[in-house]
């Protein structure tokens, strides 16, 4: 039985590194040196690496069932709506950068119940880093606690702007105005909610998260002190299926000079984006 205890937590980190180990990062250096069009290397990571996390929750929490990335809708809803204490997995975000060669990607895993995410853990196998949060008791990168930080002024404010995601008139309206001070995409959700979480940068704006994309990341913000919503000023969905704009910051005066700023802006409506067939 999960018991969020400190050996709960750092039996979940090991597993999260052999799968990086076993599966991800080999593979990652075959993409760095032969860059296969056809995406082969990055399917068999995908699915080796749920497939390994998988079989190694079920053989220590057996009553926890696992919701991942790489299952269909159908599974994934039914999962959802047993209402039950669950995993949700996505067991190799930055899928793109792999393919590319770009050294940013990611594990995310988090345990949902009652609507909420109560424990998160996310893994970067290139720099080695695991953040961890439990709901209530703070996050920790590699081990020692993050701590809450100011951010500065929006005006004087970096952060991470996923432009594809958003629609073109508040993508435009952003390169027209350029309210912030400088914007990046790092291109990996779950990564980008931890470096924001660390105060690597002041604030997240993306047009359209799964629930794998965000699940552990804003428990992790969350713990940190941050302060996050979708795009109008909604609280930002968990244990749910849709998918959803984020507006995320490194501290709650950051996030309401956000909101001031972008009024009535909505969002496109949040499509599905289509699996990779395997």
């Amino acid at each position: 039985m999960f018991t969020s205890s400190e050996s709960d937590m750092a039996w979940i980190g090991g597993i999260l590194r052999q799968a990086a180990e076993r599966f991800i990062l080999p593979r990652f250096h075959e993409v760095v040196c032969s860059r296969k069009p056809d995406g082969s290397v990055v399917t068999s990571a995908d699915l080796d690496s749920q497939d390994f996390l998988q079989a190694m929750l079920a053989s220590r929490y057996p009553e926890l069932p696992l919701l991942g990335e790489e299952m269909t809708r159908p599974q994934q809803e039914r999962l959802l709506a047993r209402d039950v204490p669950l995993w949700c997995l996505d067991p190799l975000d930055g899928t793109s950068n792999f393919a590319a060669g770009v050294p940013i990607f990611g594990i995310s895993l988090a345990l949902l119940q009652g609507g909420q995410a109560i424990a998160g853990w996310v893994y970067d196998p290139i720099r080695d880093e695991l953040f961890t949060a439990r709901a209530g008791h703070g996050a920790t990168l590699n081990g020692q606690a993050l701590m809450p930080r100011e951010a500065p002024s929006l005006d004087k404010a970096v952060g991470v702007v996923d432009y594809k995601r958003l629609t073109r008139a508040l993508s435009l309206r952003l390169i027209d105005e350029r309210p912030f001070h400088s914007q990046r995409n790092f291109g990996s959700s779950v990564l980008e909610w931890c470096w924001l979480a660390a105060g690597r940068y002041h604030f997240y704006l993306h047009g359209g998260q799964q629930l794998w994309d965000r699940a552990a990341g804003a428990l992790i913000l969350t713990e940190t002190g941050g302060s996050l919503s979708t795009l109008v000023g909604a609280p930002l969905p968990v244990a749910d299926l849709a998918c959803s704009s984020v507006l995320a910051t490194l501290d709650p005066l950051l996030h309401a000079a956000w909101r001031r700023w972008l009024g009535d802006d909505r969002p496109a409506p949040c499509a599905e984006f289509p699996k990779r067939e395997h």
